[in-house]
């Protein structure tokens, strides 16, 4: 069983910050690619950030220059450095994580249950 645990959403200002994390646990053989999603209310989830088991990075254009994904390899976990939010960014964020366990060695995908990120004044 594998799990993905997000912590680091809340409230926020215009103009602040915020550091989503999101930690994987369970019989992991490896993790490939690691990725942050959100989904606004009435909007589809759409991708925000991904990084690969390399550190190469892919970013929406909406985000680009203000969010920064990061991974600790020895942690599991993979990190989502939010800057300069805007309330457009408010959505519900959901990590997701390409990862081969011990019993199925290739890659599947796994979603966290999702964190809250509210930009408003």
């Amino acid at each position: 069983q594998v799990q993905l645990v997000e912590s680091g959403g809340g409230l926020v200002q215009p103009g602040g910050s915020l550091r989503l994390s999101c930690a994987a646990s369970g019989s992991i053989f490896s993790i490939y690619a690691m990725g942050w999603y959100r989904q606004a209310p009435g909007k589809q989830r759409e991708l925000v950030a991904s990084i690969t088991s390399s550190a190469s990075t892919n970013y929406a254009d909406s985000v680009k220059g203000r969010f920064t994904i990061s991974r600790d390899n020895t942690k599991k976990t993979v990190y989502l450095q939010m800057n300069s939010l805007k309330p457009e960014d408010t959505a519900v964020y959901y990590c997701n994580a390409q990862i081969g366990t011990m019993i199925q060695v290739r890659a599947q995908p796994y979603w966290g249950q999702g964190t809250q990120v509210t930009v408003s004044s």
